[in-house]
């Protein structure tokens, strides 16, 4: 994936929105009078070409590849719609509102093609575009593998959240043996509002997003909510070290394994999700595991027990099992092995025992909690 350096990053700010590489020449008379490209972010892409010939000018296609992790090169193709003539201005607009949003950050390679009457063609040589977020100023902090963005707060916020994300990353290979493969840039908006502007159509209780296949993330953190905004850095970070650990052509990570790897980043459960899990415990009202792998509900309450239930799965297996055999599940799905085939040869059981295993485990815990509390539990 090609990426700035800090310098680079920090002079595109100083750039013009529109960018124009220089006119090329073909042979019989068929140039390249000027391409160009303007970016209106997060929303539109705007390509524009501008040719001559001796003849009419009788097809024009833009071809573009996004910079992302894929098993195979997609190469797409804009068919563009003109009026044959010996010199034409063409121009075509990208609209991320039916297509789908890119992170800040994502990098386009572009090229046209172009023909005339005789069936003579020429190709310009690829262009890259880099779709930043021009509204804001970034500063840079860089450290390892990680690079953090950030417009609102002074050094000392960014150098707080760098060490959150440093210590997340420590603690996942410590307990998990995953760590980064490619490097991670890490977008902080100063708040929840203008994460949301930088979304196409995101839902209002977004907090932050892992763009797991540009190595790319997008958080709101206020300066005044660095707590939250550590938390959320290595819930997210999480993510995409675990994508990328996972990554195959054949299956995803079952829904409690991704969430609760990430919650296990973030550290100890918050007291609500806590006690919602011992009121789960106590009142027999648990999600079964092989539940937990789907989707989770979009009930607020389900969801968060759907959460803390996963943490709590994935805390029983690194205690229990150890590090090894959690870095030994993660290589074996990543070659494609189903969630029951990849915890039988691993561990011995399937979801279902796994649920069986993990239900007297954390029934227990609440037991001998509760007797030294001198309160009578019912499991």
């Amino acid at each position: 994936m090609s990426k700035k350096s800090g310098l680079l990053a920090l002079l595109i700010c100083l750039l013009p929105v529109l960018l124009s590489p220089v006119s090329v020449q073909a042979q019989d008379g068929l140039s390249i009078l000027d391409s160009s490209v303007q970016i209106d972010f997060p929303a539109h892409l705007d390509f524009s070409l501008s040719a001559r010939n001796d003849i009419d000018i009788t097809d024009i296609r833009l071809r573009y590849n996004i910079d992302r992790v894929s098993y195979a090169q997609i190469t797409s193709e804009v068919y563009i719609d003109f009026v044959p003539d010996t010199e034409v201005d063409v121009n075509w607009s990208w609209d991320m509102r039916r297509t789908g949003g890119l992170p800040p950050g994502a990098v386009i390679e572009y090229w046209w093609v172009v023909l005339d009457a005789r069936g003579k063609k020429m190709e310009t040589k690829p262009a890259i575009v880099e779709f930043d977020d021009l509204r804001y100023s970034w500063q840079i902090l860089m450290e390892g593998k990680v690079t953090l963005y950030w417009y609102e707060g002074d050094r000392h916020f960014a150098a707080e959240l760098m060490e959150a994300a440093q210590h997340a990353l420590a603690r996942l290979a410590e307990d998990t043996g995953a760590q980064l493969e490619t490097p991670v840039d890490i977008y902080i908006y100063a708040d929840n509002r203008d994460l949301l502007g930088s979304l196409i159509f995101p839902q209002e209780w977004t907090g932050g997003v892992a763009f797991t296949r540009f190595g790319i993330l997008a958080i709101g953190i206020a300066p005044g909510d660095l707590d939250w905004g550590k938390g959320t850095i290595a819930h997210e970070l999480a993510h995409l070290v675990i994508h990328q650990v996972t990554l195959n052509p054949y299956t995803d990570l079952p829904t409690w394994l991704n969430e609760g790897l990430a919650m296990y980043a973030e550290g100890q459960l918050e007291p609500y999700l806590a006690d919602l899990l011992d009121k789960g415990i106590a009142e027999n009202n648990l999600i079964s595991v092989r539940s937990l792998a789907s989707p989770f509900s979009a009930h607020r309450e389900e969801a968060a027990l759907s959460y803390a239930q996963s943490h709590s799965l994935v805390e029983f297996l690194i205690n229990h099992y150890g590090q090894n055999k959690m870095l030994e599940l993660l290589n074996t799905i990543r070659r494609g092995s189903s969630y029951d085939g990849a915890l039988n040869k691993v561990y011995g059981f399937d979801m279902d025992g796994l649920n069986t295993l993990w239900r007297d485990y954390i029934s227990d815990r609440l037991a001998y909690g509760a007797l030294r509390l001198g309160i009578s539990v019912v499991c």
